[in-house]
């Protein structure tokens, strides 16, 4: 590997170390939010949030677990009677479509490789759908190289194409680059930015990520789930007037579901690490 190379993958694994970091702060501050009333009859929506999956256990952290983890998780929804969903699924539920009593949604934030390589065999073997948030600029970045690598690669757009066709995986935006912008957290407005620049900036941003995955046939995204879940009070609105049916958030909270659009915004998420088994996970987020 050249030393220009090199540096570049060791400066995203900084990047994303930190971003790792401050993902975990952000969820420690919204556990303790509390939940509105809801209407009567509604669907519960626990969602899982995973990121990375690697075999050695030195790589593992809060955000990248064994793909065994992954594997007991699956067996315990399936055994459980669960039907996984995507936003699409919801969507149509909304619109009039019935839905399982017992669902649960998947999913898999910044796109990393191990995605495909250990995540996707689990879920067609266990037939279970999942959203994949790829961060568009690593997905445009690692379509040019031939490298693959499970540990610091990222998917691909013919990667994506392949297990969105497989109907188990549906793509979220996750933002072109504002993982990496400087000066801002995610996609929240930055300090001194006026609204309507902060508003260009963000959708330009956004609207890159949508045409790129457009032009390398993937379906255009109806979901957008926040870098590290952060965002501004104007942000929510802004990515509704983008036609946005749904939101994924980084806040720990069960979601319940029912027949208004509005529901499918915001949605809460349980971070996934290693520290529970799956019979203790899921006993905890699902009831």
């Amino acid at each position: 590997m050249c030393i220009k190379v090199y540096f570049s993958k060791l400066y995203r694994g900084l990047l994303l170390f930190i971003v790792l970091i401050l993902l975990g702060a952000f969820i420690e501050v919204n556990k303790s939010k509390p939940v509105s009333a809801v209407p009567k009859d509604s669907i519960t929506l626990p969602i899982v949030m995973y990121h990375s999956f690697l075999k050695d256990s030195k790589l593992q952290n809060d955000y990248c677990i064994s793909p065994t983890v992954l594997e007991n998780d699956l067996k315990y929804i399936t055994s459980k009677g669960y039907t996984t969903v995507t936003p699409k699924d919801l969507l149509k539920y909304v619109k009039g479509k019935p839905l399982p009593k017992k669902i649960i949604m998947i999913t898999f934030d910044d796109g990393f490789y191990n995605n495909y390589h250990y995540a996707y065999p689990l879920l067609k073997k266990y037939n279970c759908k999942a959203v994949i948030s790829p961060i568009v600029s690593l997905t445009e970045e690692y379509s040019k190289i031939d490298e693959i690598s499970a540990t610091y690669g990222y998917c691909s757009f013919d990667v994506l194409k392949e297990m969105q066709e497989s109907g188990l995986v549906e793509i979220a935006n996750h933002s072109y680059d504002m993982h990496y912008t400087n000066g801002r957290f995610g996609v929240r407005q930055k300090q001194g930015e006026n609204l309507q620049t902060y508003e260009n900036n963000l959708k330009n941003d956004i609207n890159k990520a949508q045409k790129l995955l457009k032009d390398n046939s993937i379906k255009k995204p109806l979901c957008f789930t926040y870098p590290y879940g952060a965002e501004s009070e104007s942000t929510l609105e802004i990515i509704k007037s983008m036609n946005f049916k749904c939101t994924l958030t980084c806040e720990e909270k069960t979601n319940y579901i029912y027949p208004s659009e509005t529901c499918l915004y915001e949605l809460g998420r349980y971070n996934r690490t290693s520290k529970e088994n799956s019979n203790t996970f899921f006993e905890r987020i699902c009831n």
